[in-house]
């Protein structure tokens, strides 16, 4: 794989201290984002004999005889034997009852458990249960725009002014990078989306199903980082359908409960700053990847700041932060990020071009009291920090050149 030209050392060194623990590895993410390739990077540097590693990839036809837990079990312990090993299965979630078998693993043998799926569920049920403190989660994105600035050099692909508007357009899915046109990228991110909705999202061969959550889906990713309300889902489809009874709300609820589960979008949630305290409520849902937005919308312009907004969103997870949306008693704050129990207040915009912008970015923290480090985040590369907020330059944050100081 050409994705293997870039080493994401921030994933190998959140996992590396993991190794030799008693903790499965659970590495999840969405399809296609690099999950396979962490796994053998891996498996590459830890420091012992070949066949004391067994690599199991699930969606390798070479395995496709393995269907359950008891042909896993069959399996390895056929190639057991004497010492440490370490296991390494690729997209588990292929393997029904894949649980009992893990578990079943460390109970009989001295092994470290490595895991991937493309489906949070990986965590949740029977594996939670019988593993219940034993897990730990690795959530793998596509690349970030640094990643992708890097893996463009190493590739040979050179550099450039319009990188930025690339990556925020069709955003850092590694496979992308190696298509030979735009119309090609589009067809690839387009069969990636089908083959998400098809494998993780639908529950069962239901043409009927397939084409609401499809519209669903295209509707939640073009319109990323929006205030969303299920019942005007509700309405656009029941509208452009004449039906009242297209889609109901639930069905709505039930459907991103799913692409949130495929790490196709996520819910942020609403925090109260005056009460300081989280709410139940999700203000609003963000891709976790731009091209996914991209191929459900006719464009994205540059200037509209949800897709900016959006890419500082995946930053900010990407880089490890708690992140909501903070709520005033007259305003809305972009986001409020949280790490190691500090925060800060975060504004994003296309650029600080005249008084009216500025004065609504910048005063979008006047009504608070919080001490708590406050930015405006831009594409500005003039300095216009004032009144004790911060300014920073996106792409200067995207590529590390600058960062948030939490207090």
């Amino acid at each position: 794989m050409s994705e293997r030209l870039l080493i994401r050392d921030k994933y190998l060194e959140r996992i590396r201290p993991y190794y030799e623990m008693d903790t499965v590895k659970v590495i999840t993410g969405p399809r296609r984002a690099g999950k396979s390739v962490i796994l053998t990077a891996i498996k590459d540097e830890i420091d012992a004999d070949e066949e004391h590693k067994i690599y199991v990839n699930f969606e390798d036809m070479d395995y496709d005889f393995i269907k359950n837990a008891s042909d896993l079990n069959g399996y390895i312990s056929q190639r057991i034997g004497e010492g440490r090993y370490y296991l390494f299965f690729d997209e588990i979630q292929h393997v029904k009852h894949f649980e009992k078998a893990i578990v079943s693993f460390k109970s009989k043998y001295d092994c470290s458990i490595f895991i991937t799926g493309s489906n949070s569920e990986l965590l949740s049920g029977e594996l939670s249960t019988l593993l219940v403190g034993r897990t730990k989660e690795f959530l793998i994105q596509p690349f970030t725009f640094s990643e992708a600035e890097k893996y463009l050099e190493l590739s040979g692909k050179g550099s450039g002014d319009n990188i930025f508007d690339d990556y925020l357009r069709m955003g850092g899915y590694p496979q992308r990078f190696q298509q030979p046109s735009e119309n090609a990228v589009r067809e690839y991110l387009q069969d990636l989306f089908e083959s998400i909705l098809r494998k993780d999202l639908l529950k069962r061969n239901n043409e009927r199903a397939a084409e609401r959550l499809r519209r669903v889906a295209s509707f939640a990713l073009a319109n990323s980082g929006s205030r969303f309300s299920a019942q005007n889902v509700v309405d656009h489809l029941n509208k452009v359908h004449k039906s009242e009874k297209y889609i109901s709300p639930q069905t709505v609820y039930n459907y991103l409960e799913r692409m949130e589960k495929a790490f196709l979008i996520r819910g942020v949630k609403k925090y109260n700053i005056a009460g300081k305290e989280v709410m139940d409520s999700v203000a609003k849902y963000y891709a976790l990847d731009n091209g996914m937005s991209f191929i459900n919308t006719n464009s994205i312009d540059i200037r509209d700041t949800f897709f900016l907004e959006t890419l500082v969103y995946q930053e900010l997870i990407s880089r490890g932060y708690e992140v909501y949306v903070g709520e005033t008693y007259r305003s809305e704050v972009d986001f409020i990020a949280v790490k190691d129990g500090k925060k800060c207040f975060i504004q994003v915009t296309y650029l600080l071009a005249d008084d009216k912008t500025i004065e609504r970015e910048f005063g979008a923290f006047a009504p608070i009291r919080d001490g708590s480090p406050k930015f405006v985040l831009s594409l500005d590369k003039l300095d216009m920090s004032r009144d004790g907020i911060t300014h920073l330059n996106i792409i200067d944050y995207l590529e590390g050149k600058s960062d948030l100081i939490l207090t």
